[in-house]
């Protein structure tokens, strides 16, 4: 199977760069090698090398950033989306696209399903969501792939942000009353992988960590393990506070926690974000 991967640099992508099946082949692409806001350049990449799949993992995800930028967020998560979608389709290759848990308002008290209505109160969530209408509108076949907190040993993401600000501080405070689930971007890859080999129907999937926590919580998590494996040496002191207390450019909603029971018929589960947690940060430690 001939894959083509787009945002190949980035925490998702060097995931699926590092578990990709050694009887496939790739081709893994950043925006230096494909401008996929470019629909010319997007069908003669696709016409000549012809993959069987598109693995979508690009996109504007620096949240309070777009609030600024709306045309660039615009550009790469709608845009671009609407590109691959088209000329997928045209070349019969099936579409995988990572959207987000953000499309959500958050005013739900109980885990959001695919069909739940969409309400999006930021500028990242509102460009996601235009990213899968574009996506389902010329491209039935494509599967979306929800997810929400995704961290890594790679790029950017709020495990490596907290250890970096525990490192410099002896008091944090971390917001408590924005819940849910962290996600390990290795996991995220295995599934993309699994859908794939299993020629998994179109349609809007979520899948992310297999329980809920607030990201002070979260953050208290973090410190322990690091404490444990001696990354820190001690913690700082943690405080929780409320998202009013501290403002930020972009509104995140205060609950998106996810369903997976749609990902039952492939027999997929939530990941294990605990356990990835303890490997990641080893591997953070190791680097």
């Amino acid at each position: 199977m001939k894959v083509l991967l787009t945002g190949a640099n980035g925490q998702l992508g060097h995931c699926f760069k590092n578990i990709f099946p050694k009887d496939w082949e790739l081709f893994a692409t950043d925006r230096k090698v494909l401008d996929i806001t470019d629909n010319l350049a997007v069908e003669d990449y696709i016409s000549t090398y012809k993959p069987d799949c598109i693995v979508n993992t690009a996109a504007f995800t620096a949240v309070d950033k777009a609030e600024d930028d709306y045309n660039l967020a615009y550009q790469v998560n709608v845009v671009a989306s609407e590109n691959l979608a088209i000329v997928a389709k045209k070349c019969n290759a099936k579409l995988v696209h990572i959207s987000t848990d953000y499309v959500f308002d958050g005013t739900k008290n109980y885990p959001y399903e695919e069909n739940d209505k969409t309400n999006p109160i930021n500028v990242y969530g509102e460009t996601k969501r235009k990213g899968e209408l574009a996506i389902l509108a010329n491209n039935s076949s494509a599967i979306i792939i929800r997810t929400s907190w995704v961290f890594s040993e790679y790029g950017n993401n709020f495990v490596k942000t907290m250890l970096k600000l525990a490192s410099e501080n002896t008091k944090l405070s971390v917001v408590d009353d924005q819940i849910g689930n962290p996600t390990y971007a290795g996991d995220i890859a295995k599934v993309v992988i699994k859908l794939l080999k299993k020629n998994a129907d179109g349609g809007i999937y979520h899948y992310c960590g297999d329980k809920s926590i607030s990201w002070f919580l979260f953050a208290k998590e973090i410190f322990d393990v690091a404490l444990k494996q001696k990354l820190l040496l001690q913690v700082p002191d943690v405080y929780p506070i409320n998202s009013i207390s501290f403002p930020t450019k972009a509104k995140r909603p205060l609950y998106s926690v996810m369903s997976m029971e749609k990902l039952k018929k492939y027999d997929l589960s939530g990941s294990n974000w605990r356990e990835q947690l303890i490997s990641c940060i080893s591997k953070i430690k190791s680097i």
